[in-house]
């Protein structure tokens, strides 16, 4: 509407003469009748005093809009982001009972929060939850510890070392003539056993077991097949196995993130060598692989780096799953290149799970990496096991809980005890349970007892009982594969695969399981 219409139609709308408006404005009606015939134009002062007079924005009157404004100027208004379209892994606000969950088992002293906490987390998404969610991580990021907590768990690598095991085992120098055989061992056990547990990624033991029984597959022994699954099996069935994923419908293993980062930590070690920095990890990260190929506190570090935070605070900041399994899915090329010396694997495992975990979940890929070096040296589960409890301290959580699983294996105890125990401590049906760095390395710990070194026996022990399969099949498999060699796992695990492994990695895609074998070799022997 133009200004002179504009200034009119409010007038007679108010129900006042031109000499009432010139008087309240002190003009004269003769201006008025100026403005409003549109011979004449009122200067900005009178244009304020219209618009604090009618109620209407400056910026309406001379760009046109009739709507009465009751709010101050549009470019005091605030822009969020639509909260329900991000993914939870994204929007801190939507995991805060995981966060106050996380922050009381990591010893916060919070417990007096969690009526508020729990109030926030009903809340629908928006900006007022948004607001509370800064307040509890700053709650949280300032907590202190509680008196009573009996763990002492640094997460720098110094106090680490302070606090470790005196009675880590003492291993003979790998064979070198060997090698050759194990790391390709360790490779190929890696990827088969993450396929082992790709189909039923994400199904809890009540329709997990029930699917492995009614396709005579229980106790496990062999992969899923597509024939399988019957349409009366896939009625009976809730959970959906993606055909994709199934191993007579492949010929190449698929990607996935447990074995992309083992392909990306190679990549790692090429462009920065063995003295890689943390900040090293987290540029690789940003330039090798897209946002949606992280997932849990891979994503949300991948979104700190972005927003210019660096390690170690990107494993902190609204973070949290910081001791999720993550990082431990992340070792193993670490192992690979440091046979026989779980330190200096450790070391490196340290260097890259720094940037995204904190405490235990740091500590669980410094314990698969140093069981896989391990694994070059000796053929002793339990050795196996005590390296990779010797590199982390020995009074922590995941510390306490393994030694749980070695000691009921020492007691006699069968595998479905040892299992229904951790299944007893930890739920499934949360996903803090299911996909914590604690209840995976027990089942791996417990896969790789029970499973007495027969590499098909510990990678379906590890994915039969539920939890984060494919993660825990891969890491079983990949210790197995380095403690016996390519040579001792079956043709019927690898040969579909025809030596080839499908990634995510930019300017990597398609890779030859024996090429990367090869390679992995040459850096282990460079040392």
């Amino acid at each position: 509407m133009e200004l002179s219409k504009m200034i009119g139609k409010m007038r007679t709308d108010s129900g006042i003469s031109q000499e009432k408006l010139g008087e309240i404005l002190g003009v004269s009606r003769q201006a008025v009748q100026k403005w409003e015939s549109g011979t004449a134009l009122p200067d900005i002062d009178n244009i304020i005093r219209i618009s604090r007079y009618f109620g209407l924005s400056v910026d309406a009157m001379i760009f046109g809009g009739d709507k009465r404004a009751t709010e101050e100027l549009t470019f005091e208004r605030t822009l969020n982001p639509q909260y329900s379209t991000l993914h939870s892994w994204e929007n801190y606000a939507s995991e805060l009972q995981t966060e106050y969950t996380q922050s009381i088992e990591e010893g916060k002293d919070i417990e007096k929060y969690s009526a508020l906490f729990k109030a926030a987390a009903a809340l629908e998404d928006g900006e007022i939850k948004q607001k509370l969610a800064e307040i509890l991580f700053d709650i949280v990021l300032n907590a202190p510890t509680r008196t009573d907590y009996r763990y002492h768990e640094p997460s720098d690598l110094e106090t680490i070392r302070l606090v470790r095991s005196e009675n880590r085992p003492t291993l003979a120098k790998p064979d070198e003539a060997a090698l050759k055989d194990k790391i390709l061992g360790a490779w190929t056990g890696r990827i088969c056993g993450c396929l082992l547990g790709k189909p039923v990624e994400g199904m809890r033991t009540e329709n997990l077991i029930p699917l492995l029984k009614m396709t005579g597959n229980y106790p496990m022994t062999r992969y899923i097949h597509d024939a399988d699954l019957t349409d009366k099996i896939r009625e009976d069935t809730s959970f959906r196995c993606s055909k994709g994923n199934l191993i007579d419908t492949l010929t190449y293993a698929p990607s996935d993130d447990d074995t992309n980062y083992t392909v990306l930590a190679g990549v790692l070690i090429d462009k920065y060598g063995r003295d890689f920095t943390p900040w090293d990890v987290s540029r690789v990260w940003l330039d090798y692989q897209p946002k949606n190929a992280y997932c849990t506190a891979e994503r949300v570090a991948f979104c700190n780096f972005v927003k210019g935070y660096n390690p170690p605070e990107s494993a902190i900041y609204k973070n949290p799953y910081r001791e999720w399994i993550g990082a431990q899915i992340r070792a193993d090329y670490f192992g690979y290149i440091n046979p026989g010396d779980p330190e200096a694997a450790a070391d490196m495992a340290w260097r890259d799970a720094s940037i995204s975990h904190i405490k235990n979940g740091i500590y669980g890929e410094m314990f698969a990496a140093a069981m896989i070096a391990a694994a070059a040296s000796t053929d002793d589960i339990k050795t196996i096991i005590a390296a990779g409890l010797g590199e982390i301290p020995a009074n922590c959580r995941l510390a306490e809980d393994v030694k749980l699983v070695v000691k009921m294996f020492d007691d006699g105890k069968t595998s479905e005890e040892t299992f229904a125990k951790i299944h007893e401590k930890w739920d499934e049906h949360t996903g803090h349970g299911w996909c914590h760095t604690i209840s995976n390395a027990m089942i791996v710990a417990a896969s790789l007892l029970y499973g007495g070194g027969d590499y098909g026996k510990s990678i379906c022990l590890a994915v039969q009982t539920g939890f984060d399969t494919d993660c825990n099949g891969a890491t079983v498999g990949s210790i197995i594969g380095m403690r016996n060699g390519l040579s001792a796992i079956p043709e019927e695990w690898y040969k579909p695969l025809n030596d080839t492994l499908s990634t995510s990695i930019f300017g990597v895609g398609m890779v030859k399981i024996s090429e990367m074998a090869e390679k992995t070799l040459r850096v282990a022997t460079e040392k």
